[in-house]
């Protein structure tokens, strides 16, 4: 089952006795797990935290038939659990447990592994899904769009007393991603930086906080327009910010493989969304793909192979030349422009 909060705000009002809470991304989960508890807190129950990935079903089991002392059922909160590390046995126990209990209600997370863009539960992982699909509210959390972490990042704002200018979280996606606690983490800067008022693209640019991926790759969309002294400042910002120069170039690398794939796979008449199946671009893919499909065209095939060597030799100097890291990257970002001219 998906998530909807229509039908969480139905479970939670009809007295659900479990609520388990899957996804790729810890964040999602804590989001919709947060919701639940907000709700079941008003309820003023007796409270039980089991942290950590392998709670015992000795400690399950004693949590939950622990009786209230109100009279009430005991809250059991179950953050991050991972089926994968019980033996079978004792994941058996765990799911009998949950099945048997009725003074408690449980509230669980689980981060699953995402291949391709889509969730893939292993074997524990998909017996401990069946059970609680028996028990209560069982759902999967699927990440939002770029439309939908836009209309998040203007929530976000808004819960601060802070807004957004107009198209200015679309420019933070761009530099953060879809990282969501990135995303939270900057947003609340941003809104203090504004004074709790209007978020413009200025500020965004000035906080500076952004992935090292999104850095390099308007570095690469620099170099392929000819602005390469741009560029150059680009790469000085994020050494003066004491980025490792062997992940700057290993960042640039893979904006450079994107170009390659890309462009091999127009060259084939293959669409966009089987290089993102191919290579597990994952959610994200439409958006970034179509930003890199706009420069792939720019050049012909043995100009990106040009480049990927230039980046290969790049990285055997950091790792072997007695040279300053500063100065060989700063030659890298010129041997590249001088490959993508006339492409």
């Amino acid at each position: 089952m998906l998530y909807s909060e229509k039908e969480l705000k139905k479970r939670l009002q009809g007295g659900c006795p479990l609520y388990y809470f899957y996804a790729a991304d810890e964040a999602l989960v804590r989001s919709a797990a947060g919701k639940a508890l907000h709700f079941l807190h008003e309820q003023d129950p007796e409270t039980t935290v089991l942290d950590g990935p392998t709670p015992t079903v000795e400690e399950i089991v004693l949590a939950a038939g622990t009786i209230s002392f109100f009279g009430g059922k005991r809250l059991v909160e179950l953050p991050l659990i991972r089926p994968s590390t019980y033996s079978d046995k004792d994941l058996q126990e765990l799911c009998d447990t949950l099945a048997d209990t009725e003074n408690a209600v449980f509230v669980m997370t689980s981060v699953i592994e995402e291949k391709y863009g889509k969730l893939r539960p292993g074997k524990r992982e998909q017996k401990l899904i069946a059970a609680c699909e028996k028990i209560g509210y069982c759902v999967q959390i699927n990440k939002p769009g770029r439309p939908e972490l836009q209309a998040l990042a203007r929530s976000w704002a808004g819960e601060t007393g802070a807004a957004f200018a107009l198209g200015a979280e679309a420019e933070l996606l761009d530099r953060c991603g879809d990282d969501q606690f990135l995303l939270q983490n900057e947003i609340a800067k941003l809104a203090a930086l504004s004074g709790y008022g209007t978020i413009t693209r200025d500020m965004i640019r000035q906080l500076g906080t952004v992935t090292l991926d999104a850095d390099t790759f308007e570095m690469v969309e620099l170099v392929v327009d000819g602005k390469l002294d741009q560029a150059q400042k680009r790469l000085k910002t994020l050494l003066q910010l004491q980025n490792d120069p062997l992940l700057i170039t290993g960042a640039l690398a893979g904006n450079y493989l994107d170009l390659y794939r890309v462009l091999l796979a127009k060259r084939s008449r293959r669409s966009l969304a089987d290089v993102a199946k191919d290579f597990g671009y994952g959610g994200k893919w439409s958006y970034r793909l179509g930003k890199v499909e706009k420069n792939a065209v720019r050049f012909k095939r043995h100009r990106l192979e040009q480049c990927l060597c230039i980046l290969q030799q790049l990285d055997l100097d950091l790792k072997g030349s007695k040279l300053d890291a500063e100065l060989l990257l700063q030659k890298a970002l010129c041997e590249l422009a001088q490959a993508g001219r006339g492409a």
